[in-house]
């Protein structure tokens, strides 16, 4: 069944049970207290610290949004798209475009005025509804996207080129629609990350959201009880299908607009929260607050703290070792997914199995996975190979690309991730690089996963890259891009010391004191750094040579 039934089952069964909360620490962060001190506030303002809204309330803004739609022309299958920051109608609007038959296309917000112009074109965005951050962005575009598609603001001054889509929906019926979706409908357009260029169109069936529904309350457990703090991104497939927890067990969600350290345990505490998905830079950073001591956790009501997982990225292993240190009780996943298999899950560590941390795990919840060679032949246990994976959220193409699809997809359902990784003994998987981010120096493959975790045992190290860079002699070299945590001091001669522990061949070549730059999603931006870092070296030993 198409989950738009879910929220219809909640606000029958909990109309008054509190759906969703927002936290905006930007506004104020009040002192500890007890979250029912709280006055109930109407939603869509953005000047209060803390709004939420209701099972009943949620379901109703959903069927405004659908109705408004249909109303407005839309059809089955069309294209909306929404281009906001993480808010309190985030989730109601992506219900209305799927209650009203329509297919949802969720934006980066972090996008240009040029990525955006180029997935408006790519998906076929009927409908754009964006926010007040992107008036600059959507205006610079209007000329090539206006002809034909209806530009909604979200907001409170609406610009003359668009249309106020917050009074326009409050004039709308609350009731369900009468559209009838199937599984079989076309529910969501997700974007790749983009990290090579402009990113592919990824689509998806009702069946799919449904599965990611079903794998993440299979592997996570949650009931009405639970509290999930959700801070990532909800365009990204991760936080919304960790969402999708909630949803299907009626259980309370914060959208916490907040990545500071002492934003998220406020907001545990005070909320009460139970489930926490971070990404590995919040997680260090939360760390790296407590090692330092401005952060005590006798301060905060944690008690009730039952599970921290990560995903979106390699997890060093010594940072969910410290993590333990501070927090024995929690239990821990690891998710990998990828936006082609609708997010988190289709291979996930299992709370379990934390003898094996260092690993992604095993096949999620109605999920398969495999290592195959360049042939895709599938390996053997130990050895290295691209990981595939099959299930029933694996996409149904890259929209209007199908020489992309056919690289990836094969006939017999298995979608190939591009990742490098290993099976053991146990039958655990673990990511061993992207294919692309493989460095071949000399002959020699070295994944450089394998050096950053080494290197974020050393103290100093707050996050490190590893990359390739360009070697007239060998073809390329690797170089360590290191950000050192505040308060510590580190020269190249500690790290170059250090490293000898590591195979000769695996020792960075190059190190480099800088920022890792991560996307909103957690991934290291390495194209990024191989344009920052790889002709500068290029012109280095060149000049080297000539001297």
């Amino acid at each position: 069944m198409p989950i738009t039934q879910y929220l219809e089952r909640n606000a029958k069964e909990w109309p008054d049970d509190v759906a969703l909360v927002e936290l905006n620490p930007s506004v104020s962060l009040p002192k500890l207290t007890t979250w029912r001190e709280y006055e109930l506030i109407e939603p869509a303002r953005t000047d209060k610290y803390r709004e939420e809204i209701t099972w009943k309330v949620f379901d109703e803004k959903a069927n405004r949004v659908a109705n408004y739609l249909i109303t407005r022309g839309i059809r089955p299958g069309e294209k909306v798209g929404i281009l906001l920051m993480n808010c309190l109608s985030w989730l109601p609007i992506y219900f209305g475009i799927l209650k009203a038959g329509a297919v949802a296309v969720p934006l980066n917000f972090r996008y240009a005025a040029d990525e955006i112009e180029y997935c408006v074109n790519l998906a076929d965005i009927r409908v754009l509804i964006f926010g007040d951050e992107f008036i600059g962005r959507v205006e610079e575009i209007v000329p090539n996207i206006g002809a034909g598609r209806l530009l909604l603001y979200f907001g409170q001054s609406c610009p003359t080129f668009a249309e106020n889509f917050i009074f326009q929906t409050s004039n709308y019926s609350s009731k369900a629609p009468d559209v009838k979706i199937t599984d079989d409908d076309y529910a969501a357009i997700y974007f790749s990350s983009g990290t090579t260029g402009f990113p592919k169109a990824i689509l998806h069936k009702h069946r799919a959201l449904m599965h990611s529904c079903q794998v993440e309350q299979h592997h996570h457990g949650q009931t009405r009880k639970d509290v999930f703090l959700c801070i990532p991104p909800l365009y990204h497939t991760g936080a919304k299908m960790h969402w999708f927890g909630s949803l299907i067990s009626g259980s309370r969600a914060v959208l916490l607009r907040g990545t500071k350290p002492r934003d998220i345990l406020h907001a545990v505490s005070e909320e009460r929260c139970t489930i926490v998905w971070l990404l590995v830079p919040w997680a260090q950073d939360i760390l790296d607050a407590l090692d330092r001591g401005e952060l005590k956790l006798e301060d905060y009501n944690l008690e009730q703290w039952r599970l921290m997982h990560i995903g979106a990225q390699p997890v060093p292993p010594s940072m969910i070792r410290h993590w333990k240190e501070y927090f024995p009780h929690h239990l821990y996943d690891t998710n990998y997914g990828l936006s082609e298999s609708l997010g988190p899950g289709c291979v996930h560590l299992g709370v379990e199995n934390i003898d094996k941390v260092g690993a992604i795990g095993v096949p999620g919840f109605g999920w398969e996975a495999k290592i195959v060679d360049e042939n895709r032949k599938e390996q053997k246990k130990g050895q290295v190979g691209e990981l595939a994976v099959r299930g029933p959220s694996v996409m149904i193409e890259y929209y209007k690309d199908p020489k992309a699809t056919e690289e990836v997809l094969s006939e017999d359902g298995w979608l190939y991730t591009g990742d490098m990784a290993k099976q053991d003994e146990d039958g655990f998987y673990y990511l061993v690089d992207r294919k692309k981010d493989v460095i071949i120096s000399g002959g020699e493959n070295i994944y450089p996963v394998q050096i950053e975790d080494f290197l974020h045992t050393y103290d100093a190290v707050k996050d490190v890259a590893v990359i390739g860079l360009p070697d007239k002699r060998l073809g390329e070299i690797s170089a360590a891009v290191i950000e050192v945590k505040d308060g510590y001091t580190c020269n190249e001669k500690q790290i170059n010391e250090y490293c000898m522990k590591l195979p000769r061949y695996k020792r960075p070549v190059r190190i480099i004191f800088a920022d890792v730059p991560r996307n909103a999603t957690g991934k290291i931006e390495k194209p990024k750094l191989r344009e920052m870092y790889g002709g500068a070296f290029l012109v280095a030993a060149e000049n080297e040579v000539t001297d």
